[in-house]
């Protein structure tokens, strides 16, 4: 594996190396560390706000050390389904609360059994190579981004209609611009660990890559890749001292707004609502629907499940229908339509209340072991990689984690912590 590993990174940084010597790189970041060296030094830095800017939020030790524990999953669920207009059903709330004790017992009490020793030697990971994957996954994206716009001839943000012409096949790869800019961000936060660049200027590298992000995926009109990547940047910015407490509760504000204005401007733009509609109505729409899907997939799926498997099977690349598709069909019979079956959905068709528990425990005890190496390291990869599955573990309360991509980063990160667990043992 380590041969395999060495040979793909290999080739991976000489693709990098030489596209940093191009001309086209050298004059783009060349403009960057000029625009950098401005904002670092301008004045009107000084008028933002300090550390000290609402500074009672730092007196909450929860906010302060636990506000991105493996926990605000369920919290933030609760409040999913508290949006809905509807009550969920006597066995969908039987199922929840299954999902959630085993979800708490994976997450919390389970990893108090591993990596307990003080000094926990954890793999480490080359700075250059995570810094190549990152920036290669970054061109690949911008490469499918410019095809994307030349296949359906428009912006999808300025012509709503024409979103529905994108093909995934085109758009799945634009979406590596986030893992791409988990761990690029990652390597600018172990340069300020290890002060080679200022707070300052990790702080402008955030921002850029953030903007990025905001270039493409808002352009293309998806608004959860776009919260994808405004959540992994705070949460890295957090947990490596170079975001303040205040920025990230308001930057948790200006997502929800994003959220909600996207949807809003979308939905008037389709004609499916008017313009006197509530904005938040967009938002309560959407989690009603979403509630009345788990409650039908709940009532299918009983005790073991329908599909045993067949829903997270379908993820793989050449299914005759994808994870949303088949679960529009199977509680309508459409399969021209892509319906989102929430966390604990899949769980449920695939294996019932059973597999609800098996799967919300593993998934508590992947986030729980990845906090817990997180705060123990302080280590700047696995920050990001935290960041990463903890992100899409929160977008997944609506949509599901059944994307094939989504799915790798988690088989990835589960095959890290586990090489860990055992290099803890041996040690």
């Amino acid at each position: 594996m380590s041969i395999i590993y060495s040979k793909l990174t290999s080739m991976i940084n000489k693709i990098s190396d030489e596209f940093h010597k191009s001309f086209l790189f050298t004059t783009i970041f060349s403009i960057l560390r000029f625009i950098e060296n401005q904002w670092t030094n301008s004045y009107f830095k000084k008028l933002y706000p300090n550390e000290e800017f609402l500074n009672f939020l730092n007196k909450s030790n929860i906010l302060k050390n636990h506000l991105f524990n493996p926990l605000i999953v369920l919290l933030l669920f609760s409040f999913f389904l508290i949006l809905s207009m509807n009550s969920p059903s006597t066995s969908l709330v039987i199922t929840l609360l299954i999902g959630f004790i085993a979800f708490f017992i994976g997450s919390t009490i389970l990893p108090k059994y591993f990596l307990n020793n003080n000094n926990i030697k954890l793999i480490e990971f080359n700075k250059k190579d995570i810094y190549s994957i990152g920036f290669c996954l970054i061109l690949v994206s911008i490469v499918f981004f410019v095809m994307c716009i030349a296949s359906i001839g428009g912006i999808p943000l300025l012509k709503p209609s024409i979103r529905y012409l994108l093909k995934p096949i085109l758009t799945m790869p634009v979406f590596l611009i986030i893992p791409g800019t988990c761990l690029v961000a990652s390597t600018y936060l172990k340069d300020y660990q290890m002060k080679n660049i200022t707070r300052s200027q990790a702080r402008f590298r955030f921002l850029f890559l953030l903007v990025m992000n905001c270039a493409l995926l808002l352009l293309l009109g998806y608004r959860t890749p776009l919260l994808a990547a405004f959540l992994i940047i705070i949460i890295i910015g957090f947990y490596g001292n170079i975001i303040s407490l205040w920025e990230v509760v308001i930057g948790g504000v200006i997502s929800v707004g994003a959220i909600i204005g996207i949807g809003y401007f979308r939905s008037l733009g389709e004609m499916t609502i008017t313009s006197s509609t509530n904005p938040f109505y967009t938002l309560q729409s959407r989690a009603d629907f979403t509630l009345h899907v788990l409650n039908l997939l709940d009532f299918v799926g009983g005790n073991f499940g329908l599909t045993h498997g067949q829903l997270l099977a379908s993820s793989i690349p050449g299914s005759d229908l994808g994870p949303r598709m088949l679960v529009g069909k199977i509680i309508a019979w459409r399969t021209e339509v892509t319906v989102t079956p929430t966390l604990i959905g899949q769980m449920v068709i695939d294996f019932g209340k059973i597999g609800a528990a098996i799967e919300m425990c593993i998934l508590g005890f992947i986030l729980g072991i990845g906090f817990k190496i997180m705060q123990k390291s302080k280590n700047y990869f696995y920050i990001a990689i935290y960041s990463l599955i903890l992100t899409y573990s929160i977008l997944g309360i609506e949509t599901g984690i059944l994307d094939i991509q989504v799915l790798l980063y988690f088989a990835i990160a589960i095959f890290i912590y586990l090489i860990n667990i055992k290099k803890s043992k041996n040690n």
